[in-house]
């Protein structure tokens, strides 16, 4: 049991292939045993492919694709990281107006690693404190973000780490927003 209480909250994974398989599991799993439903949301039906930094690791079920969700059905949003998935994520004018709605609703979101590059892409950085992975402190900072080298960064409700060294700290961080709620400063 977590010192977080997330029962009656849905919180959407959103990824797609070439996630940071731990970047998903891990946060899922704490939000799991906080009381959340989870669903992964993604930009296709079936299954996505998770990886292990470079290597292939497990395929993961789709439960819904952006195309049958809102930001309104959630009560929070998890973006792992992984090279692949988020650059794929943020060419998608659709995942990117879900994230941004999430924005526009003052709800908690939690980023980590290379997550926020969708974050840049939806235009929700400038003015906000976050930390990533090192590669996005320039397009983190070319957005308007200050960017910071820290285990993990609160903003308002946004939650950002740097890898998956930080999970536990990010996780810990990512409940207590979620259990939390909406920010009346988080606006997109």
């Amino acid at each position: 049991m977590t010192k977080f209480d997330l029962q009656g909250k849905t919180i959407a994974f959103l990824a797609t292939d070439g996630f940071e398989q731990v970047e998903l599991t891990e946060p899922w799993e704490a939000a799991l045993k906080a009381g959340a439903e989870v669903q992964l949301v993604s930009l296709k039906s079936g299954k996505i492919q998770g990886v292990h930094h470079d290597e292939k690791g497990d395929q993961f079920a789709v439960d819904k694709t952006v195309d049958e969700v809102s930001a309104e059905d959630y009560q929070g949003l998890v973006l792992p990281g992984g090279v692949f998935n988020p650059d794929a994520l943020r060419v998608n004018e659709t995942a990117m107006d879900f994230v941004r709605d999430f924005f526009k609703q003052g709800k908690p979101v939690a980023a980590i690693c290379h997550g926020p590059w969708s974050l840049v892409e939806a235009d929700v950085v400038a003015d906000r404190r976050l930390t990533s992975w090192p590669s996005l402190k320039t397009d983190l900072k070319n957005a308007g973000a200050t960017w910071v080298d820290e285990e993990c960064v609160c903003d308002e409700g946004l939650v950002t780490s740097r890898n998956p060294d930080d999970l536990p700290a990010f996780c810990n961080k990512m409940l207590e927003e979620f259990a939390e709620g909406k920010h009346a400063k988080q606006t997109a």
